[in-house]
């Protein structure tokens, strides 16, 4: 069986990396026919726009897409296209794992938990209100009124909606993803303690599902408290679920437990589509090095491979991904301690191991 697949290089290091992955999932010997769409920072000059109509409507299309990272200004500019691809797409469930490998430098023994993110609500919807705009002075004076005190008027303002209906789901999910994983807790991450009406909100829609999934343990924890209990003893969390910016933070944390984001793999899953990324970003300045470690883009792929069905593939490519790190030899830079760095290969040298270190397929 072929595959359709969307295929989005990337912009920055993206290109490079995406391009030794197909290399590598072609030598597991799924088939897979790719639609390249480019999106981000490379296309907005020439298109008016850094996510064209053409990049949805190849992923609602295919149901399934592979990107690379995208350029992100940070203060200015466009807002980020990964975010406006989750939300268009109604990607609702960001699903990071994070878990200690062998042989890569920093990381932590005995990690291995996953992150659902609320992908579509929260901060990240993006309603904003600049300081100084009528909508500022507007909102002040209803805050005055109906709250009884209101906000300094040098203010910028930001809305962070979430609702009983993208809690539900979410949690629903991160049930659905611990039972199919074989996995035994859920933790709710939250600041309802704060944010009544609406961490209260997810926190209460948290209790009321895990009732009904007797069978998986079910703890909430504010926050602040996890990142320190990450920080001190992350054996302890298995399937951890939250609103939309805790996750962006928290899975981050959790990459910096393993070894770094280069390790960090990641899946945006919806109803009707699903779209697999590296956790990491576009690195701009290492743009052509060819020297970017490939981790994270084949460890999504083996995520993608997964859910299109071709589990002995992704099996295969996680086995030889992991041989590969614990046997150290045919690693990027940044998989070597400092006083090896001399000995680091190229991403498509890297790429080469990895091939080698696949099963064989046979016709």
């Amino acid at each position: 069986m072929t595959h359709r697949i969307t295929l989005i290089p990337g912009d920055g290091i993206g290109p490079e990396l995406t391009a030794a992955t197909q290399r590598v999932l072609a030598a597991t010997g799924v088939a897979i026919d790719w639609e390249v769409q480019t999106a981000g920072a490379d296309v907005m000059a020439s298109e008016g726009t850094p996510l064209p109509a053409r990049v949805l409507d190849s992923l609602r299309r295919n149901g399934v897409g592979l990107k690379g990272p995208l350029t992100t200004p940070v203060g200015t500019g466009f807002r980020s296209v990964n975010v406006a691809i989750r939300t268009e797409l109604d990607v609702f469930a960001s699903v990071r794992p994070s878990r200690s490998y062998a042989g890569v430098p920093g990381s932590m023994s005995g990690v291995d938990l996953v992150i659902i993110r609320e992908n579509t609500e929260s901060e990240y919807v993006g309603i904003e209100f600049a300081q100084g705009s009528p909508e500022v002075t507007e909102l002040r004076a209803f805050a005055e009124r109906h709250v009884g005190r209101g906000f300094r008027e040098d203010s910028g303002v930001a809305l962070r909606p979430i609702s009983v209906t993208g809690s539900r789901r979410i949690v629903e999910y991160a049930f659905r993803h611990a039972r199919e994983q074989g996995r035994r807790k859920v933790t709710a991450i939250h600041k309802a303690n704060i944010l009544k009406h609406t961490d209260g909100l997810f926190l209460e829609v948290a209790r009321a599902v895990a009732s009904a999934h007797r069978d998986i343990e079910f703890t909430d924890m504010i926050v602040d408290a996890a990142c320190m209990n990450l920080v001190q003893r992350p054996q302890q969390f298995d399937v951890m679920v939250m609103p939309n910016l805790y996750g962006d933070i928290l899975s981050d944390l959790c990459a910096g437990l393993v070894g770094g984001l280069g390790v960090a793999p990641g899946a945006n899953l919806g109803e009707r589509a699903a779209v697999f990324e590296p956790v990491h970003g576009s690195a701009p300045s290492f743009k052509g090095s060819g020297l970017m470690n490939p981790t994270a883009m084949l460890l999504s792929a083996a995520m993608m491979l997964h859910h299109i069905g071709e589990h002995d593939a992704a099996r295969g490519l996680e086995r030889a991904v992991e041989q590969v790190l614990a046997a150290g030899r045919a690693v990027t830079r940044d998989l070597l301690p400092p006083a090896e760095h001399a000995r680091a290969v190229t991403t498509e040298q890297m790429a080469d191991a990895i091939i080698a270190a696949l099963p064989v397929v046979r016709a």
